[in-house]
C-alpha cells in the first residue's frame, strides 16, 4: 500500500486547548518572527517554512517543546516524542530549521488504535526530527521490532511504543538542558524478556565548548550550533543480558532536511572488513552507482532524498565522525560520537536470522526516496545519519552510556571548507563532485 495513501487514510484528530507553557513559548517564537521583519524592508511577507521559527511556532500549536537556547543560536526538544531533537539553528530569529518536521503527522497526533488500522501509523508515527533515541536491533532473532516468533515481513514490523508513541518525563531543565527519564519492560524477537531504565539529558552547547570538541578555531563568517546527547541504559530486571539472550543497543538517528545538492561524508581508516556495507535493508538491493562511492579514505552518498538507500560502517573502519555538505544553503553538518570499548560487538539490524548477530555497524547513513522505481510518493525529504552504542552485556543494576555531539556550521565557503578539512578530511569540492 502506497505511503502517502496510508497517512492520508488516517483521521484527524481535534487538538486540545495549549499549556500555558506552550503559548508563552508560541508567543516568544511569534515575536521572534516579527522582530526579524520589522527589522529588514525586504522581507517578503508570506511564510518560510524552512525557517527554525515557522517549525516551532507549528510544533508548539501540537505539542510541547523546550527550547534550548546559547545566544542566537536554539534547539528545540518534544518530550512526548521520547525527548526528540526536533530541530536547531544558528539563528533563532531568521535562520534555518535543520531538522525534518513531518508536520501532517504532527498535526494528526497519536490516534486511536482503531484509526490506525490500514495506516502507516499501525507500523510508526513518523514525527520526524533530528536526532530520536532509538533501542537495537531493528532486525535478527533479538530484535525488538519484531514480537516473538514473528518472520521478519514488513507485515510484522512494528516501532515499540517506547521509541514511538511513549511520552518520556522531564527529570530537570534549564535553558540550557533537559534530561529525561523512561521505564522499558519488552521482550525481543527471540522471546527474552528485558526491563530498562532510559535516561537521556540533551544539552545546548556554547561556542567556546563546540570549538574545544572538534579542536578548530571558527572563521569569522561561521555561525553555528551544537548539542550533545548522553544517553544512559540501565538493566532493571533480574538478569544479566547476555549473547544467548540478546543485547540490545543505543541508537540515535538523525533526520535532516535534504536539498538537491546535500552529499553525506563518512570518513574510514584501514581496518577488518569492508569498506562499507551497501545494501538496502527493505530489499536487499545494493545503492545504484551515481549514488554511493567508496574510497581509500571515504564514503560518499548523495544525501538529496531521491532514492531509497541505507549504508553502514563498523566500528573497525569509523573515525567517530560523519557529516555531509549541503552546497546550496552552504551548511556544513558533523557527528560525532564518543568510542567506547566493545567486548560483545555491535547489534546488527538485517531482517533475517543472523549467524553473526553482533557484528554490525556503529555509523549508519540513510537516504530517503520513491517507495518504488519512479513514484512521486515518499516517507519525506529527508536524509539521515545514526550512530550506535556497543551491544550493553549488562548484570542487574550496570548501566551503559552512549553519547552523541551534532553540530551545524553555516558560513562562507572559506571558512567552511577549514572546517571540512579538519573535520572530514576532505575538501567541499571532494564532497560535492564525488557524486
Amino acid at each position: 500500500m502506497k505511503i502517502k495513501k496510508l497517512i492520508s487514510s488516517a483521521s484527524f484528530i481535534a487538538l486540545g486547548a495549549m499549556s500555558a507553557q506552550a503559548e508563552e513559548a508560541v508567543a516568544e517564537v511569534k515575536k521572534m518572527a516579527q522582530d526579524t521583519v520589522v527589522a529588514s524592508a525586504k522581507v517578503e511577507l508570506k511564510a518560510k517554512a524552512a525557517t527554525f521559527a515557522d517549525d516551532t511556532a507549528f510544533m508548539l500549536k501540537h505539542t510541547d517543546i523546550v527550547l534550548l537556547k546559547n545566544g542566537d543560536a536554539a534547539v528545540a526538544v518534544a518530550p512526548a516524542y521520547q525527548g526528540r531533537v526536533m530541530t536547531s539553528t544558528h539563528d533563532a530569529k531568521a535562520g534555518t530549521s535543520y531538522g525534518w518536521i513531518n508536520r501532517p503527522v504532527i498535526e494528526k497526533g497519536v490516534v486511536s488504535a482503531e484509526e490506525e488500522k490500514g495506516t502507516i501509523l499501525e507500523k510508526i508515527y513518523i514525527f520526524g526530527g533530528e536526532e530520536r533515541f532509538w533501542i537495537g536491533p531493528e532486525g535478527g532473532q533479538f530484535a525488538y521490532f519484531f514480537a516473538p516468533g514473528k518472520d521478519f515481513t514488513v507485515e510484522n514490523w512494528s516501532t515499540p511504543a517506547y521509541i514511538d508513541t511513549d511520552v518520556y518525563a522531564v527529570k530537570d531543565k534549564s535553558d540550557k538542558h533537559v534530561t529525561f527519564t523512561h521505564a522499558i519492560d519488552t521482550k525481543n524477537q527471540s522471546g527474552s524478556s528485558f526491563k530498562m531504565g532510559i535516561e537521556r539529558k540533551i544539552e545546548i552547547l556554547d561556542n567556546k565548548t563546540m570549538a574545544s570538541n572538534l579542536s578548530v578555531e571558527f572563521g569569522d563568517s561561521i555561525k553555528g550550533v551544537g548539542y550533545q546527547s548522553t544517553n544512559t541504559l540501565t538493566n532493571t530486571g533480574e538478569s544479566a543480558w547476555t549473547p544467548e539472550t540478546g543485547m540490545p543497543s543505543i541508537w540515535l538517528l538523525g533526520m535532516y532536511a535534504a536539498t538537491e545538492k546535500t552529499n553525506i561524508a563518512i570518513p574510514i581508516k584501514d581496518g577488518k572488513g569492508p569498506k562499507v556495507n551497501d545494501y538496502n535493508f527493505f530489499d536487499g538491493k545494493p545503492v545504484p552507482a551515481g549514488r554511493l562511492k567508496a574510497t581509500e579514505k571515504h564514503v560518499f552518498m548523495k544525501g538529496d532524498a531521491g532514492f531509497r538507500g541505507k549504508i553502514g560502517v563498523t566500528a573497525h573502519r569509523s573515525m567517530e565522525i560523519a557529516g555531509s555538505y549541503d552546497a546550496m544553503g552552504k551548511v556544513l553538518t558533523i557527528v560525532t560520537y564518543g568510542a567506547q570499548e566493545a567486548k560483545s560487538g555491535y547489534v546488527n539490524s538485517k531482517w533475517e536470522l543472523q549467524e553473526e548477530p553482533f557484528a554490525g555497524d556503529v555509523i549508519n547513513a540513510y537516504n530517503d526516496g520513491p517507495t518504488e522505481p519512479g513514484s512521486a510518493e515518499q516517507l519525506g525529504k529527508f536524509y539521515e545519519l545514526e550512530t550506535s552504542s556497543p551491544a550493553a552485556a549488562l548484570k542487574p543494576k550496570e548501566a551503559m552510556t552512549h553519547k552523541q555531539q551534532t553540530y551545524h556550521f553555516h558560513g562562507n565557503e572559506a571558512d567552511l571548507e577549514e572546517l571540512s578539512k579538519k573535520l572530514l578530511k576532505a575538501k567541499l569540492s571532494e564532497i560535492t563532485e564525488a557524486l
